[in-house]
Parts: structure tokens; sequence; C-alpha cells
């Protein structure tokens, strides 16, 4: 019974509303345990000593500090500098009790900072009136001191807190989970970006691994490294591996950003001037080693820390705090020149750009919707992610918007992207309920999985084709788009091949991307936003070229189409069809559209000097037999004299109209029948 008396009397004591505590100093007068103050005062003195190398060190002061608090809790500056550690590490809302007890105890004459500080874990615990409460009284100080970037600060972290306020009222319909084990680690990691097909991740990790297995004397972290994952067959992802050398070394090196085809990366290099910009290329199954990518980009004395290509390889969206710009940081653009240099870049502007800091940009495949990372805007605290869409007819950008809590968070969300078919983003964020570091998250977005699911029950779209078939897959509401990929092989050997990946926009007759497979896999991936007629040309030397046709309307939804292309040696007997040759409507006048495909052919007839061949035009089974014979040699003919006019010898030229005798599919459906209205040519002799 004694015992639990003197407990009931120490706990009394122990737990009294913290308003009735008193600031405690650590002087002799209040603690005659000469030894245990001595101890608490190394302690104080080993954590100020790594307090005062910054942020990074906080970990490190925090051990110290907490040695101290045990020995005297009571003391109102150690508790504030206590709360300030925790809001610094993963571990930000233990900063809560500590800040509070900070003000309680030395009301009158703490720190000013300790509100904002108290503001900050409020806001970060989504405590809303407190946060704004402890805002505006640190407002207040802020007024008195006429410190205008003091007031600027602090009313943007209060107009964060309105922004939340709303936001949490309504938030958007999303799953988020993290990307698991094989990802993520029990250390930083972040800056992931995906192909376009989400078959690979990219990211940036701080791990002990790395390839210089070094500390960075800044962060006391360890050195960056990039690391790659790949999406198995069920959904999981592999063991994420760090890339070896060239693109990893023993400094920094972060990925900055990645083609939709995963060829090409650009790599963020701290150590270079102030930070710049390189891309490495994958030949094969090897990475090239990093080059810079350019003078017009990267500046010498600013940081260029982030970078996205446009889905047609010629544009680049990157981040730099160069002056001359709206804010801290800020989004410029760069078109590609003819020579492969990247050209003066552009402020993208007020719409985009804010007085504080954007990063992180990233460009969709469908071409016009941009997402990035911003401090500013309708925020709801730290860096939350928005997105923009370019309005090609009058050069302009949309207004932000916010995508929304719960993929934005009261801290920093950052290095958004999203996959083709817009179902799937990827982020980094840190999860304060988890007390996690920076790790990468997986976000789906049900809203478009259900229109995708419906999509795919009412209208399928499915492609016979001579290797096998076409799949065709879901759609969304963000990808109005065509992701077309597959394997280029040898037709005979069934070898991959490095070819080269023409598109063209058949309305315009214009070149508009160019593409390789890879050289081992011979995989390739392209983008075609909605919206355009393209023609797709597979060539390569002492190849016949392959040509596909995809018509994309405007409004058409997103579909990822699987194509092996087997490329056909040049040799008698071999027929390819030519399936960017369009004909008006029941008639032999060649429409303009077919100008590319027709110049690919007339360099085919050039470049084989000796080569004959025959055009056969082919159509289907609708109306009569005399009338397909008549019109197919009128077509082939037509293609023929184009030929003839564009200086080929007629002596090389056959035409031959087959009407509907020699189909290539069924005639019983429209894909069919499209398919079987056809021109090819056949290589009679060489």
């Amino acid at each position: 019974m004694k015992k639990l008396n003197q407990f009931l009397l120490f706990a009394s004591l122990v737990f009294l509303p913290i308003a009735n505590a008193q600031n405690v100093q650590f002087t002799k007068d209040n603690f005659p345990d000469k030894a245990g103050l001595k101890e608490a005062m190394s302690n104080i003195m080993a954590g100020d000593e790594a307090y005062d190398k910054g942020p990074f060190y906080y970990k490190k002061a925090l051990s110290s500090y907490l040695k101290a608090n045990q020995f005297n809790p009571n003391n109102s500056e150690l508790n504030l500098k206590i709360g300030d550690c925790f809001l610094n590490t993963e571990d930000k809302l233990q900063s809560i009790p500590f800040l509070e007890k900070a003000i309680s105890l030395n009301p009158d004459e703490v720190d000013p900072i300790a509100n904002l500080y108290l503001g900050q874990a409020y806001h970060l615990d989504m405590q809303w009136e407190k946060a704004l409460a402890k805002y505006n009284k640190y407002n207040s100080y802020a007024l008195k001191s006429g410190d205008k970037t003091l007031m600027l600060n602090v009313r943007r972290q209060m107009a964060n807190c309105e922004t939340g306020k709303e936001l949490v009222k309504k938030p958007v319909n999303v799953k988020i989970e993290n990307l698991g084990n094989n990802v993520n680690s029990e250390y930083n990691d972040y800056c992931s970006v995906i192909t376009a097909d989400e078959s690979q991740i990219f990211f940036t990790a701080r791990k002990p691994d790395s390839y210089g297995g070094k500390i960075d004397p800044v962060t006391n972290e360890n050195f960056e490294d990039i690391y790659v994952s790949e999406r198995r067959a069920d959904g999981t992802w592999s063991e994420a591996k760090n890339l070896p050398k060239p693109v990893n070394s023993e400094n920094h090196d972060a990925v900055g950003g990645l083609s939709a085809d995963g060829q090409k990366m650009i790599i963020y290099l701290g150590q270079k001037n102030s930070g710049d910009l390189f891309e490495s290329v994958l030949d094969g199954d090897r990475w090239s080693a990093p080059e810079s990518i350019g003078k017009n980009i990267n500046t010498k004395d600013y940081q260029e820390s982030s970078a996205c290509y446009t889905p047609d390889g010629k544009g680049l969206f990157f981040v730099s705090d160069r002056p001359g710009g709206l804010g801290e940081r800020d989004i410029y653009f760069s078109k590609q020149g003819e020579t492969g240099e990247w050209g003066i870049p552009k402020n993208l502007g007020n719409v985009i750009n804010t007085p504080f800091f954007e990063e992180s940009v990233y460009m969709h495949p469908d071409g016009k919707t941009l997402y990035f990372s911003s401090e500013g805007h309708n925020s709801m605290g730290g860096y939350d992610v928005f997105k923009s869409t370019y309005n090609e007819s009058n050069d302009t950008w949309s207004t932000p918007e916010n995508l929304g809590y719960p993929v934005n968070t009261v801290d920093n969300d950052v290095f958004f992207v999203l996959s083709a078919s817009g179902r799937h983003g990827y982020y980094t964020s840190i999860n304060l309920k988890e007390r996690k570091q920076r790790d990468l998250y997986l976000i789906t977005f049900l809203d478009a999985e259900k229109e995708m699911l419906l999509s795919t029950e009412d209208e399928l779209i499915s492609e016979t084709e001579e290797n096998g078939g076409a799949k065709a897959a879901m759609t969304g509401e963000n990808g109005k788009l065509t992701l077309l990929k597959g394997v280029i092989r040898d037709a005979e050997t069934k070898k991959p091949l490095e070819s080269e990946i023409e598109i063209v926009d058949n309305e315009l007759n214009k070149v508009i991307a160019s593409f390789k497979s890879n050289s081992a896999t011979g995989k390739y991936l392209v983008s075609l936003p909605a919206g355009k007629n393209y023609g797709i040309a597979v060539k390569k030397d002492n190849y016949l070229f392959h040509s596909e046709n995809f018509d994309i309307a405007d409004k058409a939804a997103f579909q990822e189409v699987t194509k092996d292309v087997d490329l056909k040696f040049v040799a008698v007997g071999k027929k390819i069809v030519l399936k960017n040759i369009f004909f008006d409507t029941d008639k032999a006048t060649l429409r303009p559209a077919s100008t590319a495909e027709l110049n690919r052919l007339i360099g085919l007839m050039n470049e084989n000097p000796t080569l004959k061949i025959e055009l056969g035009g082919h159509t289907d089974s609708q109306g009569s037999d005399e009338h397909n014979k008549g019109l197919s040699e009128r077509r082939a003919k037509a293609v023929v004299d184009y030929l003839i006019n564009a200086g080929i010898p007629s002596a090389r030229l056959k035409s031959a109209g087959y009407g509907e005798a020699k189909p290539i599919a069924s005639n019983e459906d429209e894909v069919g029948r499209q398919m079987n209205r056809r021109t090819e040519f056949e290589i009679l002799e060489l």
C-alpha cells in the first residue's frame, strides 16, 4: 500500500497540467546532483554542436537532447530545440508535445519562432484551427518586426491551411499504396520515373550499397545512386538494383527524367557546377556514359534539378533557379534543333511558375498534360502536385489544378509521373503516421479504373494481323493516346533487330518523330497522342520497310496495342502491304496523305537501282467482281504513275489488279474488309 501511495503521489506530480509547470534552468541551484547536471550539460553541448550544423544533423542532435531532457524535462529552450529537431525528421508529429511544453513553460519569453514551429506541427497533423491560431500569433510578431519575408512565409502557410481544410472535405477517389520492400528501403527512396507502359521504374535512393559507399558530409546520409526495378507478370516489382557504371559513379547520381520507351535517361549530377543535367542512352543492355545535355540548359553557377522529354523526344521541360525567373525555381522549355542541340529555353510564364519553388516536371505521353510540384498555387502544405493542359492553338497553359487530397498531403509530394493509360500515378511522399522516410507510392485512380473496365466491355479494340494479332487494352480519362509497342525481328531468323521507327503526320506529310528499337531485345515503344492520322514506318538497311497506319480521333480513348514487326530481307518474291496509301472512296485518286508512304517507296527504288516490282491492288468482297477488279487495277496503276512521274523508269514497274481474289482476312466484318482493301508490292527482280 505504501508503494502504491508513493506511485500515485509521483504520478500526480508528473501529470499535473502543463500550465502549472515552470521553466527550469540547468543550474546548480535547481539540481544539487552535480554529476547528473554535468552529464546533462555535456549532452546539451553535444546536441548543440550537431544542431548548429543544420537540419541534416538534427537526428544526431536529437539523441543528445533527449538524454538531457530525461534529466530535466521542464526546460523551455531544450523542449523547443527537441521540437525543432523532430520537425526535421520522419517523426515530425512527435514535435507537438515538446513544442507545446516549450511555450507553456515560458509563455512570455519563449522565442516567437516556437509559435511558427507549433503551427507547422499542427498543420502536419491536419489540426487546422490550432495551426491557424499559432500562425496568427506568429504573424503578429512578424508584423511588429516589419520583416516582409517572415510575413510572406507565415501568410502563405495560413493560406495552405485554408486550402487543406477545403481539399480534405472532398477527397479524390484513389487508392494509395507503398511500392513495397523490393523497391523502398529503410533509407530515403525518391524521384521515380517510369516507362509509359509501367514495365520499369527507375529511382534515386541513398543506400549503403551505393558505388562510392560514402557518406555525404552535408546531409549526413549515403551518397545517391540510381536504381531500377522491373514489373513482373503478376504486377509485383522485382528487387531493385543500382545501375552499373558508367551511370552510377562514386559521387552523387540521381535520375532526373526518362523517355517514354525507357531508352534515354536524364541524370542529375550535383557535383557538376551547381548541379547539371546529363543524358545517358541505352545501347542494347548497356547505358552510355552520361553526357552534358548542353550549354543552353546547364548553367555554371545555378542549379538545373530535374527534367522530362516531350513524347516525340524533341522538346525538353526542365527546372532551374537561373536569374530572370519568376520565383525561387522555375520551369523552362527548350526545343531540339536539327543538329541535336537544345535551343535557348523559354520560361513557361506566370500561369505555371510562382514566386516560390517549382520542381519535378513531367509531361504525360498524351503530349499536352504537364504535371509538376509547387510550393505555390493552392498548395495544402509543402510541395503539392498540380496539372496543367497545353492549348496548341493559342500557345497557352490552363490554370494549374491541384490533384487533391489524399494524393497531396500537408508534407512534400513530388516527382509525380503518370502511366500512359492515366490509371496509375507514381510519386514520392512521406507517410507521417508510419513515421517513415521518403518512399515511393503507387496511386490508382479508381474513377479511371471504372471507365477502363466499362470501355473494355463495350468497345474493346482488336486487330488480326499477320504475326498473331495486336492486343488493345483499356481506356482512361487522362490517356487520350495510343501506346504502340512490340519487338522488331528478322522475319526468317526471328533475331531482334535495331531499326529506325519513323512517325509521320500523314495530313502534313511530315516526319514528327523518330526512334530506334533496342539493339539487344528489338523492343520499341511509341506514344501516339490522339487527334492525328499517323503513318508508322519501320526501316533497316537491306530490309523492306514495314508500315502501319493509326488514324486516331481527337476524342479517342486510351488503347495499348502490341505489334511485333517481322522485317523481310530484300529478296525476290517478298511482299509488303503499303498501309499508308489512301484513295478517295470508290475511286483511284490518291489522297495527299499517301505522299510520305509513296516517297518511302521511291527511296527504296533509288537505293536499289536494279529492283523491279509489281504494285498490286486488292479490294474486299463488297460489290461485283468486275467492279472490284477494275477498281483495283486503276488504283495499282495510279501508284505506278506516281512513281514514274517521280523519275522511276517504267520498265522497273508493273501494275496488277486482283480485286477480291486474294483476301488476307475474313470479309465477314469491317476489320477484315479493311485489311483486304490494300495496296501491296512484290519484288520481281533484284
